[in-house]
């Protein structure tokens, strides 16, 4: 017996800090620093050392409780993980453990206080299906925050993946929050060889139920998956685009959560290159025009507003040649990135508030510039961002009032950090 007792306390002492990692907190690392160009505060969440990032910018990265970011850090536990951190307090919670977790494509409930990832088989795993995983982070928050996480019961099992499923293009929740939508790859694609695109294969996608776990095919594509998002406004409409790694002959798809209305949006012109898109309203998708090489500012390029309903576009403006010239002679020009005598610069990547009052766009220095919608007036915010190991991928907070922001400027572009971006203009009378 006393053997025995012996050998249960031995198995608990060698399986507690696996099962104590959901709800361990971690202390704060914040600190507020001055733009040097801009004068605006800059308030850094993470300490940059970790490898954080933020969830990507078509998806919400503020929990239903409106203080918590929810992103992934590979450096903090074992293997990638999902993380919330304090936006008030600075402090850090870890939301997930153990092998398999997919903290690349998270998805935060709008509805609710809950967030949606997928976990992939583990090795040795029998059954070897994903799966899609629920946590309710109100329990698991206030567990942490009075030091008594316990060892399960956050997580449920919302549906397992038909056999054979591969995931491409992430997934989304719809605006009624009653079913994800999943992007997969009809078959293995071949490896993507470096500098080429990404090689393509059938796809589609793919709805499941969140009550029941039932899953079904809603469209099929003769071309890879990619970037598959809801509206978050209008349930039943799906955004997803033809992912190529690069320069598509058309990129942006709507489809209903039937199978039917599939469709070209922005039907693109030979010199379009469109990439980033994302929903800007109920009505409205906003996406850049890639004007990077002097060939491609043959036609209009920048940030562009389309119209769902009937296909109108509203043009947000492009950052002149001069300016990406400027900032390269003020040092702010990044060298990770190649540049030749071709490169112009311009927007990278969008965001936008769903109120139509402004978006944001970053250049290809990792400066982040604010635009007001109403009078096309451009804002530069804060600079010098390193646009490695990832991009800034701005994002507004559901307020409109700061940015959310992934810079590698603390690390000069090892690692990334996570900071939040004021935006004055946002409460100024």
């Amino acid at each position: 017996m006393i053997r025995h007792t012996l050998m249960l306390s031995a198995l608990a002492a060698i399986t507690a800090p696996a099962a104590a990692q959901v709800g361990r907190v971690y202390p704060s690392e914040m600190r507020t620093v001055v733009d040097r160009t801009t004068g605006r505060p800059i308030t850094y969440l993470t300490d940059g050392a970790k490898g954080d990032s933020k969830i990507y910018p078509t998806h919400p990265q503020w929990a239903h409780d409106g203080r918590h970011i929810v992103f992934r850090s590979s450096a903090r536990a074992e293997g990638s993980q999902i993380f919330a951190v304090d936006e008030i307090t600075g402090v850090i919670v870890q939301l997930s453990e153990g092998p398999g977790v997919g903290a690349g494509s998270v998805n935060v409930a709008r509805k609710s206080n809950r967030i949606y990832y997928m976990r992939y088989p583990a090795p040795g795993d029998a059954e070897g299906r994903i799966r899609l995983i629920e946590v309710d982070l109100t329990p698991l928050l206030a567990a942490a925050a009075a030091g008594t996480p316990r060892a399960g019961g956050y997580e449920r099992v919302v549906a397992t993946m038909p056999e054979g499923h591969i995931e491409a293009g992430g997934f989304t929740l719809d605006a009624d929050e009653k079913t994800a939508y999943v992007g997969f790859d009809a078959r293995r694609a071949p490896r993507r060889e470096p500098g080429q695109p990404v090689p393509q294969v059938p796809g589609g996608i793919r709805a499941i139920d969140i009550a029941t776990g039932k899953v079904r095919t809603v469209i099929e594509t003769p071309f890879r998956m990619g970037h598959v998002q809801a509206n978050p406004f209008v349930p039943g409409e799906i955004l997803y685009c033809h992912e190529t790694g690069g320069d598509a002959p058309q990129r942006m798809w709507v489809v209903k959560a039937d199978g039917s209305g599939n469709r070209p949006l922005y039907k693109e012109g030979p010199l379009d290159w469109v990439t980033h898109e994302q929903f800007a309203d109920a009505d409205h998708v906003i996406f850049n025009l890639m004007g990077h090489k002097r060939e491609l500012r043959q036609v209009p390029t920048g940030i562009l507003v389309v119209n769902l309903r009937d296909n109108t576009v509203e043009h947000l403006g492009q950052i002149p040649i001069e300016d990406f010239k400027r900032t390269a002679l003020a040092g702010f020009n990044d060298p990770n990135i190649p540049k030749d005598e071709t490169s112009t610069g311009g927007y990278w990547h969008n965001a936008v508030t769903y109120d139509g009052r402004f978006a944001a766009g970053d250049d290809f220095d990792g400066n982040v510039h604010l635009i007001d919608r109403s009078t096309g007036e451009r804002t530069l915010l804060t600079t010098g961002h390193r646009m490695r190991p990832d991009h800034t991928h701005p994002s507004f907070s559901p307020d409109g009032s700061r940015l959310l922001i992934q810079s590698g400027r603390q690390t000069d572009g090892r690692t990334l950090a996570l900071a939040i971006v004021p935006v004055p203009e946002a409460t100024a009378e």
